[in-house]
């Protein structure tokens, strides 16, 4: 920060003995409150509502995976068998020899194809919520982080236009003074005043987008997210050719790849129904003044019609596989194009941010020193230094915005595409 109507040597000298002072204190006071970066993204990961229903649908997914493939439960069987309806022995449970009171159980045996098929679908469908689970866990980290970073952004610039605004204060007496003792013009004391207001303005403005930065960051992480964000924006190591050479291991793609495998399964069941399943009947028949009998049954599907039944289903089975297999190639290409633009953005972003930073910002402040030296000297106007002032703030806010920018579409690469070792877990990405 510069300050160029400090016209007094003691108050130059005084102001530099309290800078460091203040500035410590104001840092201690920050971190103490504030929430850094890890700790929003560890908060994020413990308290969103969308990760804990990913975890119950793993949850629910295991569970099922035993049963799949287990015999389905036996059936009890209780009857009575030839009992007379006419005659003089009518519903009589005795008097013919016959008449027999049943007790037996069946047990049905799906073939052996139609078990491993659904024992399969099971395994995959746990991969299926394994893999939307993670992808999840990657858009609660990359939204936590954006709107993380979009408030540090927004807290950066607003410490700038207080420090302008309290230097505008100065600005103000320095031109008062200047009038008093006779040197510059009458107009020059509204100068000051204009760009006081100007400067409430930006702040109204940057104040109503903090708000709602916010706002989406307590979207992520409750009330934790009301904190103010302490500490510096991570500093992420984007590495375009480790991206690219890690995107068949997306969440996305591997999602598309289990949903294809679970259909895969379900078409392998399908297929399976074309060979018979067998069950196997066990009875004991109670008859009241003769001897008892057993009974052993043995029963076989006869899938005689399967062009009409068993066939139209497989064909579904199929297509439905193909469809997602073919979905899983366009998510893969998809997925490619998109880290090509991203890649192509971020890349763009850094160079832009470069020379606002590397040569429009000091060329600014080099405009500001000379229309200062010229308003003293007495050959510029007032005018002209506060146009350039206005110039400068306007350099550095947009250099601050293309920085949040900048660490925003690095958050979004990391996020989307690389992860592994994720900020959240032991390791700390901060500078």
């Amino acid at each position: 920060m510069y300050w160029i109507f400090l016209s007094a040597g003691r108050y130059r000298r005084a102001l530099g003995w309290l800078a460091p002072s203040l500035l410590l204190a104001s840092v201690q006071a920050f971190g103490a409150e504030g929430l850094t970066f890890n700790q929003a993204l560890q908060l994020a990961l413990r308290q969103s509502p969308e990760l804990r229903a990913e975890s119950a649908r793993v949850e629910a997914a295991q569970q099922a995976e035993g049963p799949a493939d287990a015999l389905p439960d036996p059936t009890l069987i209780l009857g009575l068998d030839n009992v007379p309806v006419d005659g003089a022995d009518r519903y009589s449970l005795s008097s013919d020899f016959m008449t027999m009171q049943r007790i037996g159980v069946t047990q049905r045996f799906p073939n052996r194809s139609k078990r491993t098929a659904r024992a399969e679908g099971a395994r995959q469908q746990i991969g299926l919520t394994e893999a939307t689970k993670e992808a999840t866990r990657l858009a609660v980290l990359r939204q936590t982080a954006q709107a993380w970073i979009e408030l540090h952004t927004l807290d950066r610039q607003l410490v700038l236009l207080e420090e302008l605004i309290a230097e505008n204060r100065l600005f103000d007496k320095a031109v008062r003074a200047r009038l008093s003792s006779g040197q510059g013009k009458a107009i020059d004391s509204v100068a000051p005043r204009q760009e006081a207001v100007t400067l409430l303005d930006r702040r109204d403005a940057l104040l109503a987008r903090q708000r709602q930065a916010k706002a989406r960051l307590i979207r992520w992480l409750g009330e934790a997210g009301r904190q103010s964000p302490a500490g510096q924006a991570p500093d992420f190591a984007i590495n375009a050719e480790q991206l690219l050479n890690s995107l068949h291991k997306h969440p996305e793609l591997e999602i598309a790849s289990r949903q294809a495998s679970v259909a895969q399964a379900n078409a392998d069941e399908a297929r399976a129904a074309k060979k018979p399943d067998w069950a196997l009947t066990l009875a004991y028949m109670n008859r009241e003044e003769f001897s008892d009998m057993a009974m052993l049954q043995v029963n076989v599907d006869l899938p005689l019609f399967s062009r009409s039944r068993q066939g139209p289903r497989i064909a579904s089975a199929e297509a439905e596989w193909q469809a997602l297999e073919s979905r899983a190639e366009a998510v893969r290409r998809e997925l490619e194009a998109m880290l090509q633009s991203d890649l192509a953005e971020y890349e763009r972003q850094e160079r832009t941010l470069a020379r606002q930073r590397e040569r429009l910002v000091p060329l600014a402040k080099e405009k500001v020193g000379l229309a200062r030296a010229a308003w003293r000297g007495g050959d510029g106007s007032l005018a002209d230094l506060v146009r350039a002032r206005s110039e400068w703030l306007d350099a550095k806010l947009k250099e601050i915005d293309l920085s949040g920018q900048y660490d925003q579409q690095a958050a979004a690469l990391h996020f989307t595409y690389d992860h592994h070792g994720m900020v959240g877990e032991e390791q700390d990405n901060e500078h």
